[in-house]
């Protein structure tokens, strides 16, 4: 059986069908990565060349370069039909897809989204169907202070990756948001972003779990972030996933015994949006 290619005059919209793909600061391989697009992540084609286009990624706002040969282009209607549905995030470390129809295996990691999803074990993205390798556990909203401690616990010792947001390799403000995404809860993509949304909590002890607290460089300018756990603990991507405390003071690291992140505020998001 042959499957009908997609044909586009020009590209506007697209999708990953891939597990990750890097979104760079310029049409280069060599450039940085700035963020990275996850599996079942739609946005727009800004504008392309031969082999880069320009994105912006709807999740998010997001803009940057990414290697057409990694992409999916998709009608407007389906974008549009994606856009209005909303998505469900995958809520483990990685899971397994298969298409229905050539069977290969595909590994797509948490916070990867399943367009158009049923709540059943399959979904379709333009001409492919994909069926789970095992079921999914839905998280309930009413929980999402104590789920969203359990998903960042899902990310301890991952390594850093500047522009990451997988299991694989992320970094601080890319963690809050994939944590963050994966339980329902939209917020930007960086630190300095993040840190204009919700109210701020009057002092550290008055935080709940699932807060975020911000910190600054000597500049005043916001440079990391990280998610409270209670009793004085944050969860945060310094290095790597760590858990460490938290005072008035800021960060201290149990590993280097001294504050290594200075506070400048903590805020209380998920009670607005």
């Amino acid at each position: 059986m042959v499957r009908k290619q997609l044909k586009l005059q020009f590209w506007e919209f697209g999708v990953a069908n891939i597990s990750i793909i890097p979104v760079r600061s310029e049409p280069s391989e060599k450039s940085e990565m700035l963020t990275q697009i996850l599996f079942g992540e739609h946005f727009e084609i800004l504008k392309s060349n031969d082999k880069w286009a320009r994105v912006r990624l709807v999740f998010d706002g997001y803009e940057g370069w990414v290697d057409k040969k990694m992409i999916l282009p998709i009608p407007e209607k389906l974008f549009r039909k994606i856009t209005e549905h909303g998505d469900f995030s995958v809520n483990t470390v990685t899971h397994q897809i298969y298409d229905v129809l050539e069977n290969p295996m595909m590994t797509i990691v948490a916070g990867s989204s399943l367009p158009l999803f049923n709540g059943k074990r399959t979904f379709k993205l333009v001409g492919t169907r994909y069926k789970l390798k095992t079921k999914f556990h839905f998280l309930q909203k009413e929980a999402i202070r104590d789920n969203i401690k359990k998903t960042a616990m899902l990310y301890v010792n991952a390594p850093y990756l500047w522009g990451g947001r997988s299991p694989f390799g992320i970094d601080c403000s890319g963690f809050a948001q994939i944590v963050y995404k994966i339980n329902g809860a939209k917020i930007p993509r960086d630190a300095n972003q993040q840190v204009n949304m919700g109210v701020a909590v009057n002092f550290v002890n008055e935080a709940k779990p699932g807060d975020l607290a911000f910190f600054d460089n000597d500049e005043g300018q916001i440079v990391h972030t990280g998610i409270l756990l209670g009793n004085s603990k944050i969860i945060h991507s310094s290095g790597k996933v760590r858990i460490d405390k938290i005072d008035h003071n800021g960060i201290f690291s149990f590993e280097q015994k001294k504050y290594t992140h200075k506070l400048r505020v903590v805020k209380d998001i998920l009670s607005y949006i």
